[in-house]
């Protein structure tokens, strides 16, 4: 029952939050202000006894001038035909209904601004804003109304005013929501890379570790105890990664990640040898070399019987290199196909400005490189 009164509610807010936007205050501004143009013309037309067809001929100015000034800015085209209309709907009833239909020139005055606005034209600026003014000219003033006639550049601009600020609240709105959709996306995407580059990796030494000590155990070999250690520490590592994950905390070290190759290799029995010839590097390539160390050592365990790896950290005018070499290569199950670890790995390389290489030859040797400029 407290769940439903909960989404009720939060239906309820979200709906008043919509209504509350500017795109709908704009929308019953302008509501408002054709509702309060049209009330002194269809008070004169009763008073004038011709109610019936004036107030049918305003309806169907009302719903063309509506369409217009409502529609999508990009459809310039039909909007012409409904302007014309318009125009047609504005002059031609002065000289049926006479002096009350003056105010409908308002109305013709805010359509040709909005149509100004979409295509930039000051010569239609100036057009509209002689909608009103130009019926002053009639050869019977007794059919204009002075007053309306001259206020209708000012209507007709309180309305090019209400519909572009309504329009622009839209857009505003549609471009918030996507740039948040887009954040969602991008962060999902983080999530699951970290998510395969980090706990992958454990899990995959964490399975080769359970399966040594399950060989030392029925051995009963004396080094099963610290193993179950590793496991331990592993299995924290483990603990913090999905914390980091979860939380978008990064607190790689190459360092501490090339000590951890040495160790998880030789533990597998395969002899690594490491050489760095670089320190200092800038956090976001660290970071990014230890991914693809992590990555290249996950690729050594899962693809390999390797006996011998190399693993190699160069620099050289200000690019780094990490090659990772190593022998034992099995084929692979679908060739040429790239693992998702290595998608990752080719995304995180390229925003900085580098690339990785792949190469394999027939006795078993397979070399793995990434290149990563100091300063992107």
């Amino acid at each position: 029952m407290k769940d439903t009164h909960r989404g009720l509610l939060s239906r309820a807010r979200a709906e008043l939050d919509d209504l509350s936007s500017p795109y709908w205050v704009g929308g019953l501004g302008l509501v408002a202000g054709i509702v309060g143009l049209a009330a002194p013309v269809v008070i004169g037309l009763a008073g004038a006894g011709m109610l019936a067809e004036g107030v049918m001929t305003l309806l169907v100015l009302l719903v063309l001038h509506v369409k217009f000034v409502t529609e999508i800015p990009a459809r310039r085209a039909s909007g012409w035909w409904i302007v014309a209309v318009q125009a047609w709907l504005t002059y031609l009833p002065l000289t049926v209904f006479g002096a009350v239909w003056t105010p409908v020139c308002g109305l013709l005055t805010g359509a040709l601004l909005v149509m100004a606005g979409r295509i930039r034209s000051i010569v239609l600026v100036a057009l509209a804003l002689a909608c009103g003014p130009v019926v002053l000219a009639a050869p019977e003033p007794a059919t204009i109304h002075p007053l309306w006639a001259v206020a209708a550049p000012l209507v007709g601009i309180a309305e090019y005013a209400v519909v572009t600020l309504a329009g622009r609240a839209r857009r505003l709105g549609e471009a918030r929501t996507e740039v948040m959709r887009r954040a969602v996306a991008l962060e999902r995407r983080r999530f699951t890379r970290d998510l395969h580059d980090l706990v992958g990796h454990r899990l995959t030494v964490l399975v080769l570790k359970v399966q040594l000590l399950d060989r030392l155990v029925a051995e009963r070999d004396a080094k099963a105890q610290d193993e179950v250690g590793e496991v331990l520490e592993l299995l924290r590592n483990l603990s913090a990664d999905v914390r980091a994950v979860a939380h978008g905390l990064r607190s790689s070290s190459l360092a501490a990640e090339l000590g951890s190759a040495r160790s998880l290799l030789e533990s597998v029995r395969v002899r690594c040898q490491i050489r760095v010839s670089c320190r200092d590097l800038p956090a976001e390539v660290e970071e990014a070399l230890t991914h693809a160390l992590r990555e290249g050592v996950t690729n050594v365990l899962r693809h390999a019987e390797a006996r011998q790896c190399s693993v190699h950290l160069l620099e050289r005018d200000q690019m780094v290199r990490l090659t990772i070499r190593n022998d034992g290569v099995r084929p692979p199950r679908r060739p040429g196909e790239a693992g998702q670890g290595l998608l990752n790995l080719a995304e995180r390389v390229s925003g900085l400005g580098g690339w990785l290489e792949a190469t394999s030859s027939r006795s078993g040797q397979f070399t793995f490189s990434v290149y990563v400029p100091r300063k992107k």
